[in-house]
């Protein structure tokens, strides 16, 4: 209990020293529960949504996914007759039975052609008004769809267009486009987390979104009074057979829970990641934190162990401080968390994915997790100065304000150091030199990890050597005073580098992804300058296929030269080895494409591959199946027949676009494919009339005027859409490892808040013998931005290594330039000089007013 209420009052006692320790504990703890509660939210809510939408037992065509999800190739829903009805409803414990249809293959636009799907990547649906429909959604205004012109719109997609009752939209499937005016308004019972949805009546949805009547997509059944779903489906395949996919409730649920679990389970553990990261850093404050602590209360702990307090006593304090600090901090952070979620429900909602506060999930585990995390990381990181602390001799500590440096440490770090770095270093050149990309994936992470780790051992070394030189380079030019500043952060080089580390932490993750991403956009530029011949690419953003309507208006486009259409579809290949490889991919394009896309052959040419039951396979594809030009395959086409294909062309497997393809021409695909299964075009290709470029351009995107789902890019164009992509993804990441490097700016804080403690006597007696306050925060100032900039230079430093080492591999799969964004780095290390000077006002303020006469009293 005496360890216990001396740790309580050395912890009040130093307060302000705590805090920013104590924040770094908060963050890192609120983004771990903030992200459990986010996404356990998200389950939630999608779980109620699958429960109240799953019929007691669901009918569809074999070929039907688990999710209802109805996207095929060729843009139509699988389907069933609607006599599968009837023979559902003679079944044993049904108490009813009605068929449905819908769509998810569809694009909706108002009267205007602008385009009313979600903006944050939620489905669009359309089908048919039901029972099952009206049992999880109610009219809120107006009344349901009654012929072809009237259609539903649900409350969320009416709000975010401003549509009305009477307002006309189109409908725009493979089968058409359907023109019909809003009759009514739905609102879900549930949450929608942010799809829209459409309904109309149950006929004009056939011919709308399957081209005939006579037809469902699924039978919804609903079982009578004690009859459960499991009897209810046991009876009702006993009555159709096995030629249907036949669901209960919880089944249909499941399926659909797994499918966004995929997404929302990438979300989460990429978050809890850099949560980790953030820990990491923390780790380094905590340490610091402790460390000058303990240095400051030499002789209070010399003191405690003349008059009988034993090393344990004296670290189980330390600890105990740690622990209270700890608790407080994690406490704050689940609080935070929750409020975090929240924030991150509201910006989910302006992406287009609305999450109810209503559905806000707070499991046991989360507060539990957090508390855990924030007090074991916390005691831990401060265990180094605790067992410190514990062995400091009571007469040592009574002659020295400070705690002795340890020479053979020292030697022992650097050596360490060193061995770390000189592995992380083999590590990565393994990485850099292996021949398959998965091998050299493993060396690379051994090597991060490696280097990551010497260069932290080895901070307190480099320190000495890199201050040296920054301050020679910047700040040596302010006279004394820039040599006090210099001398300052040489004091203590393990608080130097300890500090250092953690802003290097994150930046070298920084460094490393703007490598890696400047380096694949710089290689697919390249690859697209040599190898797309077309002017022109149509396609959808979202992996949509392009309608037929889309394609014809592309083509009756005046002042183009060529059209090329691009299908992509599945088939079982039975190569001469006797093997089979199912579920294979299969690129069917018009013998223009060897034109459009310049593919590097190393056997017979490509162009042969599109005559007639001809085809193309790639070099890794033909070594390992003993395939060579002149050789046939069997292809069993999805949706269609076998056919016996010649292999005319031999294709490197290297390479940006299109790698790994193997092709056939449209009319040989037409020829096993029945028409109404045909695949949609994936892509179009066309190129203009010889100078015509820029008039074809304008005209082409007039055609797909009505069609705003898809996209008409030029060559330049295309590039700047990748390059946007890759870039939008890596500033995410780049703001979710600000946390890191906010964690690192109050290190750097902390240190400097200390370290003015520390020399309250030595800053009193500068001022005492002519050192003004502005000088004195000047060079402040000055430390706090060479320990950032040291920092800096080993994460820049070490980040790029890393990317350059990742672009190896990468270069394995097609992408060769290695590319540094000198720009961004340069940015990111005069950004940090800003860092250290904004991390300094606190501390320099604080120094700059203090009581002269008080400050040389200090002991």
């Amino acid at each position: 209990m005496t360890v216990l209420r001396t740790s309580m009052r050395n912890v009040f006692a130093h307060k302000g020293r705590m805090a920013l320790s104590a924040v770094a504990v908060l963050l890192s703890v609120a983004f771990v529960c903030g992200t459990l509660v986010f996404t356990d939210t998200m389950n939630t809510t999608f779980d109620k949504l699958f429960a109240a939408t799953s019929s007691d037992v669901t009918v569809s065509a074999k070929s039907a996914s688990d999710t209802g999800e109805t996207r095929s190739g060729n843009g139509k829903p699988p389907v069933i007759a609607a006599s599968v009805v009837d023979e559902v409803r003679r079944a044993d414990g049904v108490e009813s039975a009605e068929g449905a249809v819908f769509s998810t293959s569809v694009t909706v636009v108002d009267a205007d052609k602008g385009s009313l799907s979600p903006t944050g990547g939620g489905p669009t649906i359309v089908g048919s008004w039901n029972a099952n429909e009206a049992r999880t959604m109610e009219i809120t205004t107006g009344a349901a769809p009654e012929g072809a012109g009237q259609i539903m719109v649900d409350a969320d997609t009416a709000d975010k267009h401003d549509l009305k009752p009477g307002d006309e939209i189109g409908v725009i499937t493979a089968v058409g486009t359907h023109t019909a005016k809003i009759s009514g308004i739905t609102d879900f019972t549930v949450t929608n987390p942010g799809a829209a949805i459409f309904h109309l009546d149950t006929k004009t949805a056939q011919r709308t979104l399957v081209g005939e009547s006579g037809v469902y997509t699924n039978v919804n059944v609903t079982a009578a009074a004690g009859v459960s779903d499991a009897q209810l489906q046991k009876n009702v395949v006993a009555e159709l057979g096995g030629g249907y996919k036949v669901q209960t409730a919880k089944e249909s649920a499941d399926a659909n829970k797994e499918s966004v679990g995929d997404f929302m389970n990438v979300m989460k553990y990429a978050m809890l990641g850099f949560a980790g990261i953030a820990f990491l850093v923390g780790i380094f404050l905590i340490i610091n934190t402790f460390s000058m602590l303990v240095a400051q209360r030499t002789r209070e702990i010399g003191l405690m162990r003349a008059i009988g307090s034993s090393r344990k006593q004296v670290n189980r304090s330390v600890l105990a401080e740690a622990l209270l600090l700890g608790v407080f901090g994690s406490v704050l952070g689940v609080g935070a968390g929750v409020g975090l979620a929240v924030g991150l429900m509201k910006l989910m909602g302006l992406m287009g994915m609305e999450l109810s506060t209503d559905d806000l999930t707070v499991a046991w585990t989360t507060p539990a997790l957090g508390l855990l995390l924030g007090v074991v990381v916390t005691v831990l990181a401060a265990y180094l100065p605790a067992r410190r602390a514990g062995k400091i001799s009571p007469m040592a500590a009574l002659r020295d304000a400070g705690t002795p440096a340890d020479a053979k440490a020292g030697w022992i770090r650097a050596v360490t150091g060193l061995v770390l770095t000189g592995a992380g270093g083999s590590a990565l050149y393994l990485a850099g030199t292996a021949d398959k990309a998965a091998d050299g994936s493993l060396w690379l992470g051994l090597g991060v990890v490696l280097s990551l780790i010497g260069f932290v051992v080895i901070g307190p070394v480099l320190a000495s050597g890199m201050v040296r030189v920054l301050g020679a380079v910047l700040l040596r030019a302010f006279g004394p005073v820039g040599r006090m500043a210099e001398r300052n952060a040489l004091r203590n080089p393990r608080r130097t580098g300890a500090t250092g580390a953690a802003l290097m932490i994150g930046l070298a993750l920084v460094a490393c992804l703007s490598v890696v991403g400047s380096s694949m956009v710089a290689s697919a530029t390249e690859e697209l300058d040599k190898t797309v011949g077309a002017d022109f690419i149509v396609q959808n953003d979202d992996m949509q296929e392009i309608v037929p309507q889309a394609v014809a208006a592309v083509k009756a486009t005046p002042g183009l030269d060529r059209v090329t259409e691009y299908k992509w579809t599945e088939a079982d290949f039975t190569t001469p080895d006797g093997r089979t490889t199912d579920d294979t991919a299969i690129t069917a394009a018009d013998p223009t494409y060897a034109t459009d896309l310049r593919v590097e052959t190393v056997a017979g040419k490509l162009a042969d591959a599109y005559r007639p039951d001809s085809m193309s396979v790639h070099e890794d594809f033909a070594e390992d199946h003993g395939v060579t030009v002149g050789s046939t395959i069997d292809v069993a086409f999805k949706d269609g027949r076998t056919g016996t294909l010649t292999v005319r062309a031999i294709t490197s497997s290297e390479g940006v676009v299109d790698a790994g393809a193997m092709y056939t021409s449209i009319d040989t695909l037409a020829r096993y494919v029945p028409a109404d299964r045909m695949p949609l075009d994936a892509l179009v290709f066309a190129s203009a009339a010889d100078g015509q470029k820029e008039a074809a351009y304008k005209a082409l995107k007039e055609s797909l005027d009505g069609f705003p789902q898809y996209e008409v890019r030029d060559q330049t164009d295309y590039k700047e859409a990748l390059k946007d992509q890759i870039g939008q993804l890596l500033n995410m990441i780049y703001g979710l490892l600000a946390l890191a490097i906010v964690v690192a700016i109050l290190g750097v804080v902390n240190t400097l808040a200390l370290s003015v403690v520390e020399r309250t006597r030595e800053i009193g007696l500068m001022r005492a013998i002519g050192l003004s306050r502005r000088q004195l925060r000047r060079m402040i100032r000055m430390e706090s931005v060479v320990i950032a900039l040291f920092g800096a230079l080993l994460g820049l430093g070490l980040g790029m290594g890393w990317g350059a080492t990742a672009q190896q591999l990468l270069a394995l799969e097609g992408m060769k330039v290695l590319d540094i964004p000198w720009p961004t780095i340069t940015g990111v290390f005069i950004g940090s000089a800003f860092v250290g000077l904004f991390a300094a006002l606190v501390p320099a303020f604080r120094a700059g007013r203090m009581n002269v006469l008080n400050a040389i009293a200090t002991d």
